[in-house]
């Protein structure tokens, strides 16, 4: 396997990584609604219908990532995506550790930084728009 392959096989791997993981967050606010983050959104001052934008971040761009459909932009989605989450639900937790010792937004830094690396790479030549 040439160089260029691998990489491009690097790129498919953090794509369906990322766009995957993202998804099941997606298809569980499908399932379970969008009340609460609606609520919490208001809290922070803006307007309820903000919280469908969530969908957008965490069900549309994810499918784009993992198609590789203008992943870059899907990418962008999702790292703005998840400052937003960061910035509403996890500010308190930045300077904090888990009971495990790792950072208590590693989670939440990975799917960002991942999605920083896609739009950064591209998705590669195994995607729809192969770039």
């Amino acid at each position: 396997m040439n160089q260029a392959t691998m990489q491009d096989m690097g790129r498919l791997i953090l794509r369906l990584a990322l766009g995957v993981l993202i998804l099941l967050h997606g298809f569980a606010k499908l399932r379970g609604g969008l009340g609460g983050i609606e609520g919490m959104v208001q809290a922070h001052g803006l307007p309820g219908v903000f919280a469908y934008l969530v969908l957008v971040g965490e069900v549309v761009a994810p499918l784009m990532v993992i198609i590789g459909l203008h992943a870059r932009i899907g990418a962008v989605l999702i790292a703005i995506n998840m400052l937003v989450a960061v910035f509403l639900v996890h500010m308190g937790d930045l300077g904090r550790l888990n009971n495990t010792g790792g950072w208590a937004l590693e989670l939440q830094a990975m799917f960002l930084f991942g999605a920083v690396a896609v739009a950064l790479l591209g998705p590669g030549r195994f995607s729809a728009n192969q770039r």
